[in-house]
């Protein structure tokens, strides 16, 4: 995977799919879409914001938790900045068109 052909397939996905240098923003069902590269470090991040971490209470931390090991497939749950986040991490090069938009959807569907 390329960036020019993450863009590509992005651009598929969402027509008004925004680039800026490394990063990707998106719509999917109507769910903003944030996707980070960073090619030295041959790694993509899609991340999708949920809400902020303080709201959520210990009953529904250790439900995130569990999903994480045995429901969220490739999308996984994670907190940065405060907020809860749905996040599919990949390696960029070996990355598949199929790959990132079952992840793409994992990590939507995680969301929601």
């Amino acid at each position: 995977m390329t960036l020019g052909r993450l863009g590509d397939i992005l651009l598929v996905l969402d027509p008004d799919t925004r680039r800026s240098g490394p990063a990707f923003e998106l719509t999917i069902n109507d769910v903003p879409v944030l996707i980070i590269t960073d090619e030295k470090a041959d790694r993509m991040r899609a991340m999708v914001p949920i809400r902020l971490a303080e709201d959520i209470d210990a009953r529904e931390w250790q439900r995130l938790m569990q999903a994480n090991f045995d429901s969220a497939l490739d999308a996984r749950y994670a907190v940065a900045q405060g907020r809860l986040w749905s996040v599919f991490i990949h390696p960029l090069s070996p990355l598949e068109k199929n790959q990132l938009i079952s992840g793409l959807a994992q990590t939507v569907n995680a969301a929601q």
